[in-house]
């Protein structure tokens, strides 16, 4: 996981709040359950290698689940993974607050639009 920690601050930077939320929904579909619209602990195992997450133990799929999993449901919607992925990288969660505003004022600016 570390490799994936260190890049959400770097994608962040690049893209900005609203780019980097977009990256994060597209891991989202790609590690889902297209029946399901969820990430399952299956779905998980099965195309972790898409995102360079191959080499994870079995133990430690089922602890990203666990952690990600806020309602209890055993799954990953696409708000629990977008926390789970800050909640994964200290120094972007040191910076989260900062992107949240940005992405809420784009999105107050977007709204204003005719």
């Amino acid at each position: 996981m570390a490799d994936f920690e260190d890049l959400l601050p770097v994608i962040a930077d690049k893209l900005g709040g609203e780019g980097l939320i977009k990256e994060l929904c597209n891991g989202f579909q790609l590690l889902m359950d297209k029946d399901m619209g969820v990430i399952t602990l299956e779905s998980l195992r099965r195309n972790s290698a898409l995102l360079g997450l191959q080499d994870l133990r079995e133990d430690e799929l089922v602890c990203m689940v666990r952690e990600g999993d806020l309602d209890g449901d055993g799954v990953l919607n696409q708000m629990e993974f977008c926390v789970l992925m800050f909640r994964l990288s200290p120094d972007l969660m040191d910076e989260s607050w900062y992107w949240l505003e940005q992405t809420l004022q784009l999105q107050e600016e977007l709204g204003k639009r005719p």
